[in-house]
């Protein structure tokens, strides 16, 4: 199997199955409970919550624990404008974010917010300037994705978080990190982003968990309503198994950070250099894109046909966001691209356990395709 589509989910690693498995089996008690086992519980939380601040450059009190990215995001936008709309009615969205951003402004547009969005040039690339040039005195929010999910685009948020404040010191800014984590580091606390979403499946770790980094200082007005868990931020008892294997996930993520790095740049650069040497390919991915994603269109064939075809062959890549279930990409909309290349799109995003093998099976795969499914509309 030469599975390509690491942006989507990541095969959970070995030993951090291992740990959640044993944390299910020895850590069964409500860390919440006054009691010994409950405390135990409790301490691996905490454990996790420094573990999880670091890799963000953060503290462990800015972290709360939830069930995903998509929660993360909807509490940290819901939340910031719902704390701000006493004095303010704007908000500021680039025009490629995830579903979960996206789809709350779009919720909050409906009741009446005004919602300015900023899309990206054909390149995929968003003017963190025209972001700034939008923001006024009523902005209650400005969100923008760190690293774009479908085709690699990497967005300076430290900058536009600093020049937002200056213009606006009361305006939050959310940024999407879920792509990002691990691959275009940033040190939270030494920049003026408010909050900061990420995603253990992204990572190696089970889907079911997430962080959210909420900075010491910055209130949002809370969303869901249960008990006291999370700093009051994020009701529910929380999923101690799955929080202590993401951060053996991050561990691991950090042991191998270099090793990783140095791969999937030489996987980014032979892929490039294989599409490259077929016809009828176009990409859509700019060259200082993230090296793990890669998006580009194969000339007349149809996303889902050349899909299935790839699958044949045990082959595994996707045409665009997880979340979009086949439906056509946000992103390349938004970059206002033509519709035959947007209809014929595929995005690989490889992780450290991709190898030069899985790039030559892809290749080759995608020149019998173009000849085989050629002939069949023919």
């Amino acid at each position: 199997m030469h599975y390509l589509d690491n942006a989507a989910t990541t095969r959970v690693a070995n030993e951090v199955a291992d740990v959640a498995d044993a944390v299910l089996r020895e850590h069964f008690a409500n860390p919440s409970s006054l009691y010994a086992p409950g405390a135990r519980s409790e301490a691996l939380i905490a454990e996790a919550r420094e573990t999880v601040a670091a890799s963000l450059g953060a503290r462990p009190e800015e972290i709360v624990f939830t069930a995903s990215g998509s929660e993360g995001n909807n509490l940290a936008v819901l939340g910031a404008v719902k704390a701000r709309g006493a004095w303010a009615d704007h908000i500021v969205v680039t025009g490629y974010e995830h579903p979960s951003v996206q789809n709350p402004v779009a919720a909050l547009e409906q009741e009446g917010w005004r919602v300015t969005v900023v899309p990206p040039d054909a390149g995929g690339h968003v003017d963190a300037g025209r972001m700034l040039d939008a923001v006024g005195p009523k902005t209650a929010l400005v969100a923008a994705m760190h690293v774009n999910n479908e085709i690699g685009t990497i967005l300076d948020v430290a900058a536009l978080a600093c020049a937002v404040k200056e213009k606006n010191s009361r305006a939050a800014v959310h940024v999407d990190g879920v792509q990002a984590w691990g691959k275009a580091p940033v040190r939270l606390n030494e920049t003026a982003i408010d909050s900061y979403t990420v995603s253990g499946h992204k990572i190696h770790a089970p889907k079911g968990v997430g962080a959210l980094y909420l900075r010491r200082g910055y209130h949002i007005a809370p969303v869901l309503f249960g008990g006291g868990q999370e700093a009051k931020r994020r009701p529910g008892t929380e999923n101690i198994a799955y929080i202590a294997a993401m951060a053996k996930a991050i561990e691991r993520m950090n042991r191998d950070a270099a090793a990783r790095e140095t791969h999937i740049a030489a996987l980014s650069a032979l892929l490039w250099e294989r599409l490259g040497a077929l016809p009828g390919i176009t990409r859509n991915s700019p060259p200082d894109a993230l090296p793990e994603l890669a998006n580009f269109s194969v000339d007349g064939i149809k996303s889902e046909v050349m899909l299935h075809f790839l699958e044949s062959r045990e082959i595994y890549v996707s045409s665009g966001s997880a979340c979009s279930r086949g439906e056509a990409s946000h992103t390349l909309t938004a970059m206002g691209l033509a519709r035959r290349r947007i209809e014929t799109a595929l995005r690989v995003s490889f992780c450290g356990e991709n190898t030069a093998d899985d790039v030559d099976a892809l290749a080759g795969a995608l020149a019998d395709g173009m000849r085989t499914l050629a002939k069949m509309r023919r």
